[in-house]
Parts: C-alpha cells; sequence; structure tokens
C-alpha cells in the first residue's frame, strides 16, 4: 500500500500489522484463534461463500468479534480503571472492526486488541486531565468478578496460578499504582505484564519501535514494583477480616479495630465530590481506628451489607432502602489489615442497583 492510500485509510497500517504474528500473546490459544477474516473483501462489500453479499460475512465478523470481546475488556479497563470507559472502548472498536475494510486481517485477535489499545490509550489521556481536577482520592470502578478472575469471561476454569494472577492484575492496589503510569508505559505494562503480549506486537500496537517499547515497559514494571505493596491473596482470610472489620466498626469498639490494623494502614475513601468521604488519604492504625469509629457514630447500623466480589476479591456492598452507597474492600498482609479502599461516589455503584 502506497502513502496515498494510507492517508486516505488510516487503519491500513493496522490491518498491515494484523497480519504480522502467529504468535499467541497470553497462552491461552493462538493469537489468531478465531476464523480468518477478510476473505471476500472488506466490511462494506463482504461477499459470502456463493460469491454474491449476503448475511454469512456479517455473521462472521460478528462471531469472531464476540469471540475476543472479553480480552478487549480486559485490556481496556485495565488500562482506565472505568467499566464504563472501557465498555466505550469495545463499542468503538466495534464499529471500527464493522466499518473498516477487513480483508487480509489473518490475526483477528492481534488486530482488535491494537485497535483496542490505541482506542484507550487516547480516553486515558482525557481521563488523566480531568482527574487532575477529581475532588478527594480516586478509585477504580468496582468491577464485578467472580472465582479469582478478571473481566474476561468464558474459556477453560483457570487453575489457582492463573486465578491468583488474573485477581492481582485488576486489584485495586495495582490500578492505584498504575495511575501514575504514563499512557504509553501503562498500555506496556497491560499488554506485557498482564497478557503476555510480545514486545513486537505490542510496538506495532503503538507504532514505536520494540526498542522503545522495551524501555517504556521497563520503567513501568520498576516503577510498579517501587510502589505496589505485597498482600495475601487468600479470599477467606480477606472475607474474615472484612467480617470483623465490620463487626467493630458497627460497635464502635475502637480497642477490636486497633488490633487487627496493620500499625501503617492506608484508608483510601473515593466520593468524588458527591457522597461524603476523607478527601486524603488517612494513615497510620489509631487514625483509621477512629474513622471507622466515627462512621458508626454516623449511622453505619442502619446499612444493610452483603458480600460481593469486584476486582478479585470479597468486598462488602453497603446498601440503604435499597440504595447502594459504598463498597469496600481490604487488603491483608500478616494476618492484619493492610490497605481499606471505600468507593462511594454514586456514579460508580450505579451497575450494583438492584
Amino acid at each position: 500500500m502506497d502513502a496515498e492510500q494510507s492517508a486516505a485509510d488510516p487503519d491500513a497500517r493496522l490491518r498491515r500489522a494484523g497480519t504480522s504474528s502467529n504468535e499467541a500473546p497470553d497462552g491461552g490459544g493462538s493469537a489468531g484463534g478465531g476464523p480468518l477474516v477478510g476473505r471476500g473483501g472488506g466490511a462494506r462489500d463482504d461477499r459470502d461463500g456463493r460469491g454474491g453479499r449476503g448475511p454469512d460475512a456479517a455473521q462472521d465478523a460478528t462471531a469472531v468479534f464476540e469471540q475476543h470481546r472479553g480480552v478487549l475488556m480486559g485490556v481496556a479497563y485495565r488500562m482506565l480503571g472505568s467499566v464504563a470507559d472501557a465498555e466505550d472502548v469495545v463499542q468503538d472498536a466495534w464499529l471500527r472492526w464493522q466499518s473498516a475494510g477487513r480483508d487480509g486481517v489473518r490475526e483477528p485477535r492481534a488486530y482488535l486488541v491494537r485497535v483496542a489499545t490505541r482506542l484507550a490509550v487516547d480516553r486515558l489521556r482525557s481521563a488523566q486531565r480531568r482527574r487532575e481536577t477529581y475532588v478527594g482520592p480516586w478509585l477504580p470502578e468496582p468491577l464485578l468478578t467472580h472465582a479469582g478472575t478478571g473481566p474476561e469471561r468464558g474459556g477453560a476454569e483457570p487453575d489457582a496460578a492463573q486465578s491468583v494472577l488474573a485477581a492481582e492484575s485488576v486489584s485495586f492496589a495495582l490500578l492505584v499504582v498504575m495511575e501514575s503510569l504514563s499512557p504509553l508505559e501503562r498500555a506496556v505494562f497491560v499488554l506485557r505484564e498482564a497478557f503476555g503480549f510480545p514486545y513486537a506486537e505490542i510496538a506495532a500496537a503503538l507504532d514505536r519501535s520494540e526498542a522503545a517499547v522495551r524501555q517504556l515497559g521497563g520503567r513501568a514494571r520498576a516503577h510498579v514494583a517501587e510502589r505496589r505493596p505485597r498482600f495475601d491473596v487468600d479470599p477467606e482470610a480477606r472475607r474474615d477480616l472484612t467480617e470483623r472489620f465490620l463487626a467493630a466498626a458497627t460497635r464502635g469498639d475502637l480497642a477490636a479495630l486497633m488490633e487487627m490494623l496493620a500499625p501503617d494502614v492506608r484508608l483510601l475513601g473515593d466520593g468524588g465530590g458527591k457522597a461524603k468521604a476523607p478527601m486524603r488519604a488517612i494513615t497510620t492504625a489509631d487514625k483509621v481506628g477512629r474513622f471507622a469509629e466515627a462512621i458508626a457514630r454516623r449511622g453505619l447500623a442502619a446499612k444493610d451489607f452483603r458480600f460481593i466480589e469486584v476486582n478479585g476479591g470479597p468486598a462488602l456492598l453497603a446498601t440503604e432502602q435499597g440504595v447502594p452507597t459504598d463498597v469496600l474492600q481490604i487488603d491483608v498482609a500478616g494476618g492484619r489489615i493492610q490497605s481499606v479502599y471505600i468507593v462511594a461516589n454514586p456514579d460508580k455503584l450505579t451497575r450494583f442497583t438492584p
């Protein structure tokens, strides 16, 4: 394709890149696990197997996209920390998949991930500018998960090691640390560390040289390793301490709270200026315990609580007269609570409304 054709078709580079590798990005099946597309032409001139136009090509395109929807959602959510924004990215990727000529796309999964990654990078740049004026601490939008998995659904049941890795890659702790990465660093980190894409694939997705991508990945890994705390991943231990924390807070039992809080515990509350929440991080056991005690005096006992799983771990959903008011999750290390996350921004709780 010459330069004039490339200028007229900005997605042409992506289509060419989508034919460049047969390496499986994440070990979960070939990068081109779906049927080859574009055998009979582009999206606007698809041909069926009989040499004429028909519904078969459109159905094929839909089936291929749906096969990879979970991976696209997984990439976009880890990039953005927002379920709503991730869904918008996947929808935009679908529209491009429909409208772009697919002739020659031999690896639909690689092509679609590249489209979604570029869309997510653009959206993240805008989101980071908005978060500079966000009221109080920012936390990711809670993502409903199950059995220690991420937003990807379907396929074989993951083994224990895979479940732990999937849960960690969408955890509040990691997503909060990744907020300080640049959009390109975050993209490389997500594609490489969470999905195992080879550097050549990531370079094509970001339109950067492989050397530059390796450098971005190295900086991102070092930054995350320096700032990411290590926690116990046992869901039963987290659930048990969550129950005890709630019970002690409801009773206003400061002594019991102090026993289960680590000395350097940190509490982050996200109200987004639309709900009551701390305006800055609260640190030390004494301050976090007194904050929990103060919440109890403000009517914590009037709320209903039930366990759900968000971001790969147990959490409490609080409702008042059927309206979700908070999602609370803790991180545990050495048998004590190391971090407390409270999402109270109503914009981030709409998916929990019965």
